[in-house]
């Protein structure tokens, strides 16, 4: 064939041979579950499977990858996945003529979660140059550069080229002519936006195997996922269970259905959320795969069959309060073992006595007196239950502690309390339904209550001062799940449900009551408040996702709250929650509305530049600023002294 010559489009022919590139990127060097699984299913359908890694692969990752495809390519993580596939693409040089078509693909979507023979078939059939599994819709603005308006693209994810296009010199010099690939926009703008429009306008014939225009959307793969599982797409991209929030809901996607979709046709959806929880902030994740639970009739009930072994620890400071805890515990389907902290012998005694007299499904029962007080419940659990955690005896703890809150008043600290053991362990009922979540999910981690905001100003600041110490320690500690920007998503009030595996990086850790410090040190900032926040992004690390659950009463009185304050504060912006949102954040800390707020925030909005240099004129570190703070610092102490 000339270099100008395209031959006709053909269909995939009749026992045509099919390679498959598949890039692999994972800032751990592991091979996850949800990879092997997608290469297992797409070997069924190629003759050679190539996995291209961008970056280092462990030992353990390169064990698991080597029998899952035919060839390993590990590359310096550089030019993203089309700096991969320009590797192996030539790598492979003349040997690309074996096949008779090549499927470019990623690890940025889960799969199959409908089969991929059906789609193979189909597309087998189609007398083309090239295919994608979906597209993206031209649009007035393009939201990648700012500017200029975005041209119909085939998603690079998944482009499949027969050999009438991918053995012609066209092929050959788009890809020696592509630019380097060095940032994720480089990467959109020279290769996605162009590479339809690159080829189709050489008279190749190209086709979207789901096209989002069938779906009245410009991206269906971001906005229609679900749709399109039951379209047959055997695809699931990643990116809605990672994307801004606020933007989804605007688009009103609800990850929480495509994830139903996808297990309602056979995939199993822990592998998804494993990787998930691994990789994406907690708390968006919570929001864009709608992971709290309103645990009503619905639910499945405990199975008694496969039953739990669940060990009680609460730490007990005020022991008027011990037949509350002990009742509520006493919910729990099926006998327990119960542990409880104490500061002194003297509440160990009481505390025992009052135990004593109770009914319940108990087993063992311990009361410990633990060697210090700093820490609170924190250092009681993660020092004086140590040994527990780590036994191998439970499959689930139940985190508890006499909670009263005095300082914060009588109906905030009540209700504080109540939102806590309500939620948790509502009754019978509720707390079996709770427990057979776990049942139903290996991967689940924890499960707590959703965010207190009644009665506190928890909302858009609970992280406090305690972001700082948290991204030290979770350094430390080896933790790299992403941390979320306003808020994390925690067990505020410090109770949970859990299993032991889940929490082991920060019970292995060899935590010493001297570490919290003393009264002084219960604080934000403070070790036991940065250990309230991080629960979810230890278990995380590990693979565990976390769940919030809350008792259908309850969730009436929340949300009923939630939904009359967010009225309120959204009612002097315009638009939709995302853009308020975006205005909001541009204009930054409001402050008490002073006049110096307002100038701050009017420049920040309208001279972000300005902004920016002025910033570096008076950055005390250098000059002339450093001139600028010392001066300053004189004429404050003159106008003292005189």
């Amino acid at each position: 064939m000339s270099g100008t010559e395209i031959a006709p489009p053909l269909p995939f022919p009749d026992g045509g041979r099919r390679l498959i590139v598949y890039t692999i990127y994972d800032r751990r060097g592991e091979v996850e579950d949800y990879v092997l699984h997608a290469l297992a299913a797409l070997r069924m359908h190629a003759d050679r499977v190539i996995a291209v890694v961008n970056g280092d692969l462990t030992d353990a990752g390169r064990t698991r990858l080597v029998d899952a495809v035919d060839e390993i390519i590990e590359r310096e993580n550089a030019g993203f996945d089309i700096g991969a596939q320009r590797d192996a693409l030539a790598r492979l040089g003349e040997r690309v003529a074996e096949f008779d078509e090549i499927v470019l693909t990623n690890d940025t979507w889960f799969g199959p979660v409908r089969p991929f023979g059906p789609l193979f078939d189909r597309m087998n059939a189609r007398p083309v140059h090239f295919w994608a599994m979906t597209d993206h819709a031209a649009e007035d603005h393009n939201p990648i550069t700012g500017s200029g308006t975005l041209p119909y693209h085939f998603q690079s994810f998944w482009i499949a080229v027969r050999r009438e296009m991918f053995q012609t010199e066209r092929w050959r010099r788009y890809w020696a002519e592509l630019p380097d690939i060095s940032t994720y926009v480089d990467a959109v703008v020279h290769h996605e936006l162009v590479f339809r429009a690159a080829f189709a306008g050489s008279g190749f014939v190209g086709e979207a195997a789901f096209a989002s225009d069938d779906y009245a959307v410009v991206n269906a793969s971001l906005f229609a996922p679900r749709a399109l599982i039951e379209d047959g797409c055997p695809i699931l991209k990643r990116r809605p269970f990672f994307h801004w929030p606020p933007f989804l809901d605007r688009h009103a996607v609800i990850g929480r259905w495509a994830l139903e979709a996808a297990a309602e046709g056979g995939y199993p959806v822990e592998i998804a959320l494993s990787n998930l929880a691994r990789n994406v902030a907690p708390k968006v994740l919570n929001a864009d795969a709608g992971l709290m639970d309103v645990v009503g009739p619905d639910h499945a009930p405990y199975d008694p069959t496969a039953a739990l072994r669940v060990v009680v620890i609460a730490h007990i400071f005020y022991d008027e309060m011990t037949e509350e805890m002990i009742e509520r515990a006493n919910t729990v389907p099926g006998p327990y073992d119960l542990v409880v902290t104490t500061p002194d012998a003297e509440r160990a005694r009481r505390i025992e006595s009052r135990i004593a007299a109770l009914p319940g499904r108990r087993g063992s029962v311990e009361v410990r007196v633990v060697a210090s007080n700093d820490g609170r419940d924190q250092s009681a659990f993660l020092v004086g239950c140590r040994d527990v955690l780590l036994s191998g005896d439970y499959d689930l703890v139940v985190k508890l502690h006499s909670k009263k809150t005095p300082q914060d008043g009588y109906n905030v600290g009540s209700h504080f309390r109540e939102q806590q053991f309500l939620n948790l362990l509502h009754d019978e009922d509720h707390t079996s339904r709770v427990l057979a979540l776990f049942q139903r999910e290996p991967g689940l981690g924890l499960a707590f209550p959703p965010m207190i905001h009644i009665g506190y100003p928890t909302l858009g600041r609970a992280w406090w001062s305690n972001k700082p110490g948290f991204e030290r320690l979770a350094e430390k500690l080896g933790i790299r799940v992403p941390l979320d920007d306003v808020s994390p998503l925690a067990p505020y009030g410090s109770m949970f449900f859990a299993r032991p595996e889940a929490l082991r990086l920060l019970v292995e850790h060899p935590w010493e009551y001297s570490d919290f410090g003393g009264v002084e040190a219960y604080q934000d900032g403070g070790l036991a408040h940065i250990l309230e926040r991080m629960p979810s992004y230890a278990a995380g690390e590990l693979g565990y996702h976390s769940r919030t659950i809350v008792a259908p009463d309850y969730a009436a009185i929340s949300h009923t709250a939630l939904d009359y304050k967010l009225d309120e504060m959204a009612g002097t912006t315009p638009g939709y929650a995302f853009e308020k949102i975006d205005r909001l954040r541009a204009l930054g800390f409001v402050g008490t509305g002073s006049g110096k707020d307002f100038l701050r925030m009017y420049m920040r909005l309208n001279h972000m530049g300005t902004v920016h240099r002025m910033r570096r004129v008076m950055d005390p570190t250098k000059s002339p600023g450093r001139w600028i703070d010392r001066a300053a610092r004189g004429l404050k102490k003159r106008r003292k002294n005189s």
